[in-house]
């Protein structure tokens, strides 16, 4: 079974295709490198530069590596960002999933995998959240995958595309055999960018928020290490190419840390007391977002291997050390 990952020069998409790659299956790539890089693409895996949008270069890659199944994980994710720029986010998330389903539609392909969050839960009373919590987005990039979720869920009863949407809680960490991790110069997200202030990349650390309603005052979020993800991954293929029912189902541990406990694993693995500033609350970021990961390890068999935040921790401070060293050379 060949298949399509777009995005997949960026971070979660890179490792998704290091996964395929080490499990001996053929894999594709597609990628902008508007956020991915070239160089996250491993040798010898055929890769092509272009838009998700373009339904005749996506039918093209369809017919010339015959694509059986597409693992979709190009779009935009900052969540501030999607506030400030709504039709940027439903463009590149929403209008340009649409293209990619209706060229996978026309390619014969049967399998869909779709990069979801739990942004579509916007905020959540309930905690841990299952599947059937109420899909209230409180962001346009919530609001834009909660979209392609349902032209799936279309898509499904109309032509037949069996789909898995997963819905990803907060992706951290880095391959652990430090082929991949986040490189994107303007992640946002809290462990890259505190392992990047332990390393000397920042001058300090903003923590955005202290009024929440949660233990300590800071957000709380369920991190989930990036291999297992891809590994969840891998496993909806399998279920898909089986026979097994479309379905959507949450990525995450069931634990929460809180943005102060984060900064103190950092700190606890690095060795390092960088420098913390209090920031204002951002727009769109729930109190706390944590999964009810039931589904995705009955249906899929889904175990994880990293599901320790210093572990996570441990592997982005590695990342992070070894792109501080690559930057120091130059």
């Amino acid at each position: 079974m060949s298949v399509l990952v777009t995005g997949g020069a960026g971070y979660i998409g890179s490792h998704m295709v290091l996964a395929l790659v080490d499990a001996g299956r053929p894999v594709v790539v597609l990628d902008d490198l508007s956020t991915g890089m070239r160089s996250a693409v491993p040798e010898g895996v055929p890769f092509y530069e272009g838009c998700v949008g373009d339904e005749a270069l996506v039918g093209r890659i369809l017919a010339e590596n015959g694509v059986e199944a597409i693992v979709h994980f190009a779009g935009s994710i900052v969540v501030p960002d999607s506030v400030t720029d709504p039709l940027g986010y439903y463009l590149n998330n929403t209008v340009r999933s649409r293209a990619l389903i209706a060229a996978a539609v026309a390619g014969g392909v049967k399998r869909f995998v779709f990069s979801s969050t739990a942004a579509v839960y916007g905020e959540a009373s309930a905690e841990p959240l299952s599947e059937s919590a109420p899909l209230d987005p409180v962001s346009p990039y919530g609001a834009s995958k909660l979209m392609t979720e349902r032209m799936l869920a279309d898509a499904s009863a109309a032509y037949g595309l069996g789909f898995a949407a997963l819905r990803y809680f907060n992706v951290a960490g880095a391959d652990p055999k430090g082929r991949a991790g986040q490189s994107s110069a303007r992640a946002t997200h809290l462990i890259k960018v505190a392992s990047q202030a332990a390393v000397g990349q920042r001058d300090k650390l903003q923590m955005f928020g202290e009024d929440y309603p949660t233990r300590d005052g800071t957000c709380v979020r369920d991190y989930i290490h990036v291999s297992d993800l891809a590994k969840a991954h891998v496993l909806a293929l399998d279920h898909l190419a089986k026979g097994g029912e479309s379905l959507v189902a949450n990525c995450g541990y069931g634990t929460g840390a809180s943005v102060k406990e984060v900064i103190q694993s950092v700190k606890r693995v690095s060795g390092i007391d960088f420098p913390v500033e209090a920031a204002a609350r951002r727009a769109g970021d729930p109190a706390s977002l944590v999964a009810n990961p039931a589904k995705a390890r009955s249906v899929l068999g889904w175990t994880p291997d990293h599901a320790d935040l210093d572990t996570i921790v441990a592997h982005a401070l590695a990342w992070e050390k070894r792109l501080a060293e690559k930057t120091a050379a130059r």
